[in-house]
């Protein structure tokens, strides 16, 4: 199937399996893009070593286009888009929107520019500064979310645009895949369906609570991070939510300073992280030390395995999620049911 999403990056469909933090690595990127979809390393996570080897060894794995997700307000985001260059990686996906110049100096060096964003005008500045195409997460989606539906977001954003939209949130077939065309996006993005294969490389206790997940158990809370983070519900999520504001930031400041040894960032980088955060986002400091709870919960269920520890975060669509296919297996059955949805339309 071509669309304006396959030309751009060359992948032979038009999926895309999102960088997610602990569990977008070298393995998971590396079946998807052999599956002919795009793959994205999630590269927040990992240090810029790390990242240089990540990217190396997906290459030694598969000729096939991949991508690799950043922070456009990391403090390190220089050097990380270096890497991307230097490595010939073929698109830099981002989860806010990059800033004019890098946008800029990306795209001279001919990589595709995609950025994520959940809100129309956040679209629109991104598509006026130069991005190639745009990921439009709607509220269903995993993660930090918006409020906003996707069958009402990506249409806004569609009609508002004159780059290639892929939609992201509530995805997870070949119906999707459908439904986004419709409404005129050039393919779909999924995280928890990605997380949820054979070849993440997420615990297999982790899947389990997954997989057992109703979309009931699914929700939004601010009590980790104090923005919108969609994840499954959990006694961990229970109890961030119920404890008072100086039980929350004494755990903030252990976590951070575990991520801290974690990443093997300093302080004063850490600290600069933070204020890149609060620009334009109206985040207390308070806000910005609970946000270092993420990457440390996260990677105690995502690596660790330790679902008693961790947050998970989920897509509504967990709750309708009930295998763990290959990445192979994933994208031929999306490809194969768009195809059967579409020669079963009525014809008028």
């Amino acid at each position: 199937m071509e669309t304006a999403l396959t030309r751009l990056t060359g992948v032979r469909h038009p999926v895309v399996q999102t960088g997610m933090g602990w569990v977008a690595g070298p393995r998971l990127v590396t079946a998807t893009a052999r599956a002919g979809a795009l793959g994205i390393l999630a590269s927040a996570t990992m240090t810029t070593d790390e990242l240089r080897a990540a990217v190396r060894e997906v290459k030694s794995r598969t000729d096939a286009p991949f991508g690799v997700n950043l922070r456009a307000d990391a403090a390190d985001a220089d050097e990380r888009v270096r890497i991307i260059v230097d490595e010939g990686v073929r698109v830099a996906s981002f989860a806010l929107a990059p800033s004019r110049d890098l946008i800029a100096r990306l795209k001279d060096a001919g990589v595709v520019v995609m950025p994520s964003v959940g809100a129309r005008r956040h679209a629109e500045k991104v598509a006026a500064w130069g991005a190639d195409a745009v990921i439009v997460q709607g509220a269903e989606g995993g993660g930090h979310t918006g409020d906003v539906a996707t069958s009402v977001l990506l249409p806004q954003v569609v009609d508002a645009v004159g780059i290639p939209v892929v939609a992201a949130g509530g995805f997870h077939d070949g119906r999707g895949l459908v439904a986004a065309l419709a409404y005129g996006a050039a393919g779909i993005a999924m995280g928890t369906r990605f997380l949820l294969t054979s070849d993440s490389t997420v615990p297999a206790a982790v899947k389990a609570r997954y997989l057992a997940a109703g979309v009931a158990d699914v929700t939004v809370t601010r009590a980790v991070d104090g923005l919108p983070h969609r994840m499954l519900r959990t006694d961990l999520v229970a109890s961030l939510e119920g404890a008072g504001r100086m039980t929350s930031l004494a755990r903030a400041v252990r976590r951070a300073s575990a991520y801290r040894r974690l990443s093997g960032l300093t302080w004063r980088r850490m600290i600069a992280d933070g204020r890149a955060m609060r620009r334009g986002r109206d985040l207390s400091w308070p806000q910005v030390l609970l946000a270092a709870n993420t990457p440390v919960l996260l990677r105690a269920s995502m690596v660790e395995g330790r679902t008693d520890l961790g947050v998970m975060a989920s897509g509504q669509v967990a709750g309708v999620i009930d295998d763990l296919p290959s990445c192979e297996e994933l994208v031929s059955r999306v490809m194969r049911e768009a195809s059967e949805v579409v020669e079963g339309l009525p014809r008028g």
